[in-house]
């Protein structure tokens, strides 16, 4: 959890305010032009455009210039931890690209990392290809540990093969026909009893399930029906619903990733104490419901988010909620998830989905915790006490004032409840016997050796 340079080889600050980062000598992007400045900060603007932390940064900026083509120089208002926020998802694309509307999708490929997207081979749906970087210079210096230190491919092709059928992935891994599987829970036993396949879990972080809410539109533009809801969620439940193997989830989950060093359990009682239905049933209706049809979002393609989805439902409806469910693919529900009209106009009240654990860490990351309006993830809820919070915390002056400013976080969460956390999911991935080396924090192809 420490940021570490990786496209710089260092930088210096002036008084607290003025960052001045040095570009690493050697950087190629993979359409063979060198990543200068001008890339990076194109790259920068259109990153802060659309995301949080971004959008953040460059209002705390005074200015963002290049000094030279090797140089950047940004000049902040204040103190501000610069390095965090390019470390958690500024990513560098040529000018040409990084220049176009942030509102629309960039469709060429071009990074400058050590492996290349071979556009030519992609089939959608089916599978995608890439290649090493022979252009591509690892840091000569530091340890590699996820995302830090140098990024050596020792492979020379990586191929992504789309299987729907769970079955049928199985069978492929159980025959030594593919190295690694984001493996379903129903076959791990399977799994477990051959001599082809290692079992690991890569990501200790895992994933965490959310109930979100669409905070402009009625019913849930009313906390306290939001709150309603905190007396019947059991975490418990919805994670067992998917897999039975209690090693791959946990409840007791609060607003931040367990096991990270703001996760804490302030207030956690709502969810982990005895449910109440009669309790939260009087809750609803003192709150003022009236019977409001209630759109839920219903992705059948998606197994674990469909079942999250079915089980919190169950629970919504033992309360008195008016469900209607609406079944559809998972790329529909995107679409229509982003739409902000009332549910009777196409929109949506509830949706079920899934945040990496690595979003979810503190509030510079945490994109379920903005509470900033329409400029919000989908849901959209207005939350000045936690915005107050969270730039109090980008403020902080060290580890134990951010961990006082997220007890008051959570504190502060289960009066606005902008989603409500369904537990912590640590999925496992099968490898052949002859993978090796496999990075740990995602799926990461440089690093990892064929033996």
């Amino acid at each position: 959890f420490n940021v570490q340079p990786q496209m710089v080889e260092g930088h210096t600050i002036e008084d607290g305010r003025i960052w001045n980062l040095r570009l690493r000598p050697g950087l190629m992007f993979h359409d063979g032009t060198p990543v200068l400045a001008g890339d990076v900060i194109a790259s920068m603007r259109r990153w802060a455009s659309r995301a949080s932390f971004g959008q953040t940064m460059m209002d705390a900026a005074d200015a963002v210039e290049a000094a030279d083509d090797r140089s950047v120089r940004l000049r902040m208002k204040r103190s501000f931890p610069v390095s965090l926020a390019l470390a958690n998802s500024a990513l560098i694309m040529p000018a040409r690209l990084a220049a176009t509307d942030s509102a629309t999708q960039v469709t060429e490929m071009v990074g400058s990392g050590p492996f290349r997207f071979l556009a030519s081979e992609r089939v959608a749906g089916a599978t995608a290809a890439y290649a090493k970087f022979d252009g591509y210079v690892p840091r000569p210096d530091g340890l590699a540990s996820f995302t830090a230190g140098p990024k050596i491919a020792y492979v020379d092709r990586v191929e992504w093969h789309v299987i729907p059928d769970p079955a049928t992935a199985a069978s492929a891994m159980l025959a030594g026909e593919m190295d690694w599987w984001e493996a379903s829970p129903d076959y791990l036993p399977q799994l477990r009893k051959s001599s082809k396949v290692r079992l690991q879990n890569i990501d200790p972080l895992g994933g965490i399930r959310v109930m979100r809410f669409n905070h402009l539109t009625p019913p849930f533009n009313n906390p306290a029906i939001r709150r309603a809801l905190l007396p019947v969620i059991d975490q418990a439940e919805v994670m067992s619903a998917y897999t039975e193997d209690r090693s791959l989830w946990r409840d007791g989950v609060g607003t931040f990733t367990p096991g990270t060093p703001m996760a804490n359990d302030a207030g956690l009682e709502v969810l982990t104490g005895k449910r109440d239905l009669a309790r939260a049933k009087a809750e609803l209706e003192a709150a003022g419901y009236k019977g409001e049809r209630v759109v839920v979002l219903h992705p059948a393609d998606q197994p674990e988010v469909s079942s999250n989805t079915l089980v919190g439902v169950d629970m919504a409806k033992r309360i008195g909620l008016n469900i209607d469910l609406q079944t559809m693919d998972w790329g529909t529900l995107i679409g229509r998830r982003a739409k902000m009209v009332p549910a009777s106009e196409g929109g949506w009240n509830m949706v079920f989905t899934g945040l990496t654990g690595s979003q979810t860490m503190d509030p510079s990351v945490h994109i379920a915790l903005r509470g900033n309006g329409v400029k919000a993830w989908a849901g959209w809820p207005t939350m000045p006490r936690i915005e107050e919070l969270r730039t109090a915390w980008l403020d902080a002056p060290d580890l134990a004032a951010q961990k006082a400013i997220c007890v008051e976080i959570q504190k502060q969460f289960w009066v606005d409840v902008p989603y409500i956390p369904l537990g912590q999911t640590t999925g496992i991935n099968g490898f052949n016997v002859r993978v090796t080396d496999v990075p740990v924090g995602a799926p990461l192809f440089y690093g990892l050796k064929l033996v």
